[in-house]
Order: structure tokens, then sequence, then C-alpha cells
């Protein structure tokens, strides 16, 4: 994706002064703030290359420069929130995960305050919870009353577009039956949402990893290492950032499950 890149050029109403070299004492024109569109079409771009830290870096700028300018645009904030549930997705250190679940929250609640019942901010509004609750702790979030929050903003954004993020949603919500605490888990029902995602998207790592796992803790290692292997060989064209960050997740959970079959 071409990126515009927009500058302010002085104009001095002549074709004479335009012509001109200014003088050492004149100031250079000024970049000009990125319009809203231009800023979450270049966020678009980067997250592309979310797996890079220059991008990441880049886009963290791009967010906080567009905001400034447009602090009330939804097509920035849901970005905004997405680039947050991103790194905390990925995080290892709990504070960090916390921190950056919680700010991804924010920006979604900013966004559906901007355009009530979105479903991009719904989706990453629960995205950025679970994120959030996975740091602090199920039990916690829970005592919290977040599983609510969770599940109502997920539900929203199914029923207004399913496919939304290659079946996000559901997968999402098939993580979620497995990470809640007996005896509210229902590793069936993860088995319904993981195989719904994978109907319509295949070649979805993270939806065969989340259900290699529930398999795992169903007892059932054998599938769950056919699954896992699946993802290890998986072709990462569909999106590579993703399917780099699933398959080191993957390495581990083979791991257990080599284990488990001793």
């Amino acid at each position: 994706m071409l990126i515009r890149t927009l500058v302010v050029c002085a104009s001095f109403g002549s074709s004479w002064a335009l012509a001109q070299t200014p003088d050492a004492g004149m100031p250079a024109p000024a970049a000009a703030t990125p319009s809203a569109g231009d800023a979450a079409a270049k966020l678009d771009a980067l997250f592309t290359q979310r797996d890079d830290a220059a991008a990441l870096k880049e886009a963290d700028k791009v967010i906080s420069e567009s905001l400034k300018a447009a602090p009330n645009d939804y097509a920035l904030l849901w970005r905004a929130a997405r680039q947050r549930w991103w790194v905390a997705d990925g995080a290892v250190e709990e504070k960090l995960k916390r921190q950056l679940g919680k700010e991804g929250w924010i920006y979604a609640e900013r966004a559906l305050k901007a355009k009530p019942g979105a479903m991009e901010g719904h989706y990453y509004m629960a995205l950025s919870i679970g994120a959030y609750s996975q740091a602090v702790g199920i039990l916690k979030a829970l005592s919290e009353g977040l599983e609510s929050k969770f599940v109502d903003n997920l539900d929203a954004a199914i029923k207004a577009d399913e496919g939304f993020d290659r079946t996000g949603g559901r997968n999402a919500k098939g993580r979620y039956y497995w990470e809640l605490p007996w005896p509210k888990r229902d590793l069936a029902k993860s088995y319904v949402e993981f195989d719904a995602v994978l109907k319509r998207n295949p070649e979805h790592l993270r939806a065969q990893l989340y259900k290699a796992q529930s398999l795992l803790k169903d007892g059932k290692a054998q599938e769950a290492k056919v699954l896992v292997d699946k993802v290890l060989a998986g072709d990462c064209a569909y999106d590579p950032p993703e399917c780099k960050r699933v398959k080191t997740w993957a390495k581990p959970v083979k791991e257990q499950i080599e284990e488990e079959l001793k």
C-alpha cells in the first residue's frame, strides 16, 4: 500500500516568487499532519509489518500525532486499540501485558463513544479486555466483573460481522471457553468455535493451536499432536507476523504433548 506524503508549500501569489530560492532566513516549509484517512491507511500498512520493532515504533508515532489532530476519529481509535492489543497479546511480562491491554481497552472505549455500536470497537474492546484479564489472572478478572464486558463486546462484534479478522471473534470465544476455570470451562463449546473458524479459514494457525490445547486438556494428546504438527508446518503467507508468533507458541505446546504421550 502506498502512503501519500503531504507537504505544505508556501504560496507567494506570483510565479516569480515561486521560482525563487528561499534566502537563508526563510523557514523551510513544514510537513503537514497527515489526514485521519491517510494516518489510518498508514497504520494498516504498518500492521502488516508488526513483527518489526521499527514498524511498531513508527505506528506508535502515527497514533500519537494523528490523535492529537483528530482525537475522536473512529478509524484511528480502533486501529490504536488494535495496535495496543497486538503488543499486549505477545507480551510475556505481566505488568506490561496489563498496561497495554488496558490502553487498548481505553482506545476501544473512545472508539465506541465516537461511533456507538461499531463492530471494530467492540471487537478490540473484547480482545484488549481478554489480554488484560490474562495479565491480572482469570479469577481476578472474573471477580472484577470483566467476563460480561468481554462476552458482551465479543458477541456484538460477532453479530455485526462474524468473518472479521478471519472469524477472529469466534476464535476468541473458543479460547474463552478454554481459559475459564473449572467448573465454568467448556471444552466442547471451544471445539465448536474453533471448528467454525477453521471451516472458513483452514489456514488459521492460531485456531489450530488453540484447538490443539483444548484437545490436550481434554486428554486427547494424540489428536492434539496432529494439529500442533500442522501448525509448525503451516504456510505463513496468509499473515507472516501472526504466523511467526503462533509457531513460537506452538513449540512448547508440542513439548507438553510429547511429554503426555510418553
